[in-house]
């Protein structure tokens, strides 16, 4: 099998699905592996490493042209998937249900598509989950952009002109970025407060050290390995009893993102407005309509004296580290679904089959088929 690794499109964002290192373990497994030019160059690593790793570096009208299954990170334009064999394979996060240009594009082309975003959160397949790899540096690096975003230190401080208090955080949504953002913060000297809706954060929360805000009838949900949207009931709940800690915070990091999902909103407006003067909003949520309901525009401001940063894709602003977790995971994928013979069969696992997003010309994401059948009834009724 030809496996082809792309340059991202989006010049922001220098993520590559390949290093040398993977290349010479698949070249290894028998693949055929070709790599867009410059498509490492922004990880750091050039042509010629991917070359002497055993892969072949093609332009890109040819990698499209003759990809049997490409790899990708952010989502390909769909006239990136026009330019793809009819019936060829595709690896990449595809922002399920958001994405639906895209979705109609894979199944104009029938084209066997595989959503890093809907990889199962089972024990197997912890190492193929890039949800979490890519989390991971976006939890750290919303810490690092709050910190140089404020005007206070974040560690206290104890000098001969007086003490200064620690910077207080409070981190929403305690997934596997929510907790980087909690250690991260305390790696600093913060203060940190933390909510999530799964009752088992509580735990984690505390070993690294944090205090859980509790809201009963909130933080009382079954444990899940994501955070939920609530009833408008609960969600009220939950603004009234965050409200306190947030206006008591010098930085929020709202990380809670439902795959395939809107982002629960977490932080009102209101809630902003009572923060203190030189504080700072961190939404990693935004691309999905954001935490914070102010995030939806993508664009930073200033509300109130507080400064609200969108920050949607943030492990892209890491392209090395984010890249050398992402091509692993990739990897790992890709030792469970491809043959002996180099055939991949996305059949192979059954308990893998969740991250089927599109094959022969069908949606097989509920929540995107529901997106477009209702997007299809709604051009109807307009017309």
């Amino acid at each position: 099998m030809r496996l082809s690794f792309a340059r991202s499109e989006d010049p922001g964002d220098g993520r590559v699905g390949a290093t040398p290192e993977t290349v010479a373990t698949l070249v290894d497994r028998g693949l055929e592996i070709e790599v867009e030019t410059e498509a490492g160059t922004a990880a750091g690593h050039d042509d010629e490493a991917y070359r002497q790793a055993g892969a072949t570096v093609v332009d890109a009208d040819k990698l499209l042209a003759t990809s049997e299954a490409l790899v990708t990170v952010a989502p390909p334009s769909p006239e990136r998937i026009a330019a793809l064999p009819e019936g060829s394979a595709l690896i990449g996060f595809l922002r399920p249900v958001h994405n639906t240009d895209l979705a109609l594009a894979l199944v104009e082309r029938r084209i066997t598509a595989l959503a890093m975003e809907l990889v199962p959160r089972i024990s197997k397949a912890q190492a193929m989950d890039a949800l979490s790899s890519q989390a991971g540096i976006a939890g750290y690096k919303a810490v690092l952009i709050a910190a140089n975003a404020i005007d206070k230190l974040f560690p206290l401080s104890m000098t001969a002109a007086g003490t200064v208090k620690p910077a207080r955080v409070v981190v929403l949504g305690v997934g596997v970025a929510g907790l980087q953002a909690i250690a991260t913060a305390k790696r600093l000297g913060a203060t940190v407060k933390a909510n999530d809706v799964r009752a088992a954060a509580a735990d984690e929360v505390g070993s690294l050290g944090a205090d859980f805000v509790h809201i009963p009838g909130v933080t009382d949900q079954s444990d899940g390995v994501y955070a939920k949207n609530l009833g408008a009931d609960l969600a009220r709940a939950q603004h009234e009893a965050l409200a306190p800690h947030v206006a008591q915070a010098d930085a929020v990091i709202c990380t809670a993102q439902i795959p395939g999902r809107d982002a629960p909103v977490l932080l009102t407006a209101e809630m902003v407005d009572r923060m203190p003067a030189g504080s700072v909003v961190v939404d990693l949520a935004a691309e999905d309509g954001g935490n914070c309901e102010l995030s939806g525009s993508g664009e930073p401001l200033d509300r109130s004296g507080t400064r609200v940063i969108p920050a949607p894709r943030l492990a892209a602003s890491m392209p090395r580290e984010a890249s050398a977790l992402y091509a692993r995971n990739v990897v790992n994928l890709l030792a469970r679904i491809v043959t002996d013979e180099g055939e991949l069969d996305v059949d192979a696992d059954p308990e893998l089959a969740g991250f089927l997003f599109t094959r022969g010309g069908e949606v097989l994401h509920e929540p995107t088929a529901a997106a477009l059948a209702s997007a299809q009834d709604t051009t109807e009724a307009a017309s």
